[in-house]
């Protein structure tokens, strides 16, 4: 059996420690990153929404790299939106630029009603090259 090893970036947010959870579990050839979301170092919500999502990827990107990881390694999306409709048209745009070329990473949209006062949260599951 892999054996799980918890993975932080090196400006990891107040999120983690207050809610007690990893960035990533590497185990194996897989790194499982958790929801990651558009906070601020101390974890509030930035509150500009297209600046949330820039704010996720950017968080996104750094748990990537602290696990030896792109997104160009990402095999597994999961997101999850206070108000998909709404929203929609923002995070293609972001989403658009960050996966500009095939092959796309597999990816799956959750509709939800509460992110502990965020409004867009992505989780992936990459492989480690």
């Amino acid at each position: 059996m892999a054996q799980r090893e918890a993975i932080f970036p090196a400006n990891r947010h107040a999120l983690y420690e207050a809610h007690g959870y990893s960035a990533a579990i590497r185990s194996g050839e897989l790194l499982f990153v958790s929801g990651q979301v558009g906070s601020r170092p101390d974890g509030t919500p930035e509150p500009d929404f297209e600046r949330q999502v820039r704010l996720a990827f950017d968080n996104l990107r750094a748990t990537l790299e602290a696990g030896g990881c792109s997104f160009d390694d990402i095999v597994d999306v999961t997101t999850f939106h206070t108000d998909p409709e709404k929203q929609f048209e923002t995070i293609m745009a972001v989403k658009n630029q960050i996966f500009s070329a095939p092959p796309y990473p597999n990816w799956t949209a959750i509709g939800v009603n509460w992110l502990a006062g965020f409004d867009f949260e992505i989780k992936v599951i990459a492989r480690i090259p």
